[in-house]
């Protein structure tokens, strides 16, 4: 179960980071509304990574919300933000994930 809450955890990070780009690109009453998201995000991210923690690894549990952040994070930014999407950015993404489920296989 604890590993279904790191994995929503790491989405919270996707989003949290998308929303600091849609705060970058905003301004007026619309960045606020970003940066409310930012917030709340940021907030859920952390919450859920502290429970996943309960019987996880902290170094396994952080890497990988990490990765997923991460992950999540490059795939938004080259869909939504419009972000280069390379041979070799793809190449190292598809290292991030298969290290990201690595963990998950050799974690106790």
């Amino acid at each position: 179960m604890n590993w279904i809450i790191l994995v929503i955890a790491g989405l919270f990070e996707v989003a949290f980071a998308s929303c600091l780009g849609k705060v970058k690109e905003t301004n007026g009453t619309e960045m606020y509304w970003w940066f409310a998201g930012f917030l709340v995000s940021l907030t859920i991210s952390m919450v859920l990574l502290i429970k996943a923690t309960e019987t996880l690894p902290i170094g396994t549990a952080y890497a990988v919300w990490t990765g997923i952040g991460a992950v999540g994070t490059a795939i938004i930014g080259i869909l939504v933000f419009k972000d280069p999407a390379s041979f070799w950015r793809i190449f190292f993404i598809t290292t991030l994930i298969a290290s990201v489920v690595g963990l998950k296989f050799v974690s106790h």
